[in-house]
């Protein structure tokens, strides 16, 4: 008796539907899987039989959920919802402890799954590492390290990034540099905000020993979403130089910066370029470039392997220019 009710249960547990999020779309298609996220138009819903699928919200007809979500119907506040009930076309009811609510699709404008302590937080990050040894008639060593993260909490958005390069010959240092950003965002509407940013950067090999920047201005961010981001930026900035022979040199400038990333294939492949590049007002250099651009694999979901380009270049300093281009190949972690 025992054996038949536990072949029973076991039946009835096999037969039991799978819990999914459920997306009908205007063109009566019914697509099930996981809803990750909505940002920016698009809808990624991940899927057992085709990986994450970015839908056009314009074409959903309505949805159900039986996740908790964080519902946005403006940039900065949002409702949580316990479940997601499908509704007439176009619109989805919230359902929560007070009554039901149903709204229009078109006035939601993100679903993220609620954060802990603080609900609309989001960090996301990288760090990569490429090296490459060489032992034959000449011995060399090349190491790149470098890391970039964002935080963004309600109006306020902190970026940080940072880099270190070596490399040397038969033990002789040829490179030897690394360099610090941190930049606060402050949104004054959903795409406008204002920056203020501190840089560093430290040279033991060229003439150009010392770089110290401050600077604020304007930016604009154009999408930022599961798919990828741009924003463009102009900075007024105070930036002083040091010499290795102890000069010393300070000036103001205006400068330009970017950063792109999209996701492609199915978010397997990333392209990304970012950088600055900056006009001083005044006699002390011509102009200034620092970009780099590049492509990452993911191999799982937080390691990746990446290829990159890198070039810095200042033209017009009293000492001598630098003019540098650098290709890594390594692996990183994604969050």
């Amino acid at each position: 008796m025992f054996s038949r009710f536990l072949l029973f249960l076991a039946a009835v547990v096999a037969c039991a539907p799978a819990v999914a999020d459920t997306v009908w779309m205007k063109n009566g298609d019914r697509l099930s899987g996981k809803i990750s996220v909505f940002d920016g138009g698009k809808l990624l819903l991940q899927t057992t039989y085709g990986g994450a699928i970015a839908l056009d919200w314009k074409q959903v007809k309505t949805l159900e959920s039986d996740q908790e979500l964080l519902v946005k119907q403006d940039a900065y506040t949002g409702e949580k919802a316990k479940s997601l009930h499908a509704a007439d076309d176009g619109k989805v009811t919230l359902a929560n402890d007070e009554a039901p609510k149903t709204v229009e699709l078109a006035s939601i404008q993100q679903i993220m799954k609620p954060k802990p302590v603080v609900e609309d937080l989001s960090w996301k990050g990288n760090v990569d590492l490429a090296m490459d040894y060489k032992r034959a008639d000449t011995d060399s060593d090349d190491y790149d390290v470098d890391f970039k993260t964002s935080a963004r909490h309600g109006r306020w958005r902190h970026q940080a990034e940072g880099e270190y390069n070596r490399e040397s010959k038969d033990d002789v240092t040829t490179t030897n540099n690394w360099s610090a950003e941190y930049a606060l965002d402050r949104f004054l509407t959903e795409k406008w905000f204002w920056q203020g940013r501190m840089e560093f950067k430290r040279d033991h090999i060229e003439d150009l020993s010392r770089q110290r920047t401050v600077g604020t201005g304007p930016g604009y961010q154009f999408w930022d979403d599961e798919l990828g981001a741009f924003s463009l930026g102009s900075l007024l900035n105070r930036t002083d130089y040091e010499y290795a022979d102890g000069g010393k040199d300070n000036f103001y400038s205006l400068g330009m910066k970017w950063d792109y990333n999209r996701y492609l294939m199915g978010k397997r492949v990333q392209f990304f370029t970012n950088g600055e590049v900056g006009k001083p007002l005044g006699g002390v250099a011509d102009y200034a470039l620092d970009a780099e651009m590049g492509l990452r694999y993911k191999v799982t979901e937080w390691a990746s392997l990446n290829l990159k380009a890198e070039k810095d270049i200042i033209r017009g300093t009293r000492e001598s220019d630098l003019d540098k281009t650098r290709y890594t190949a390594g692996f990183g972690v994604t969050w």
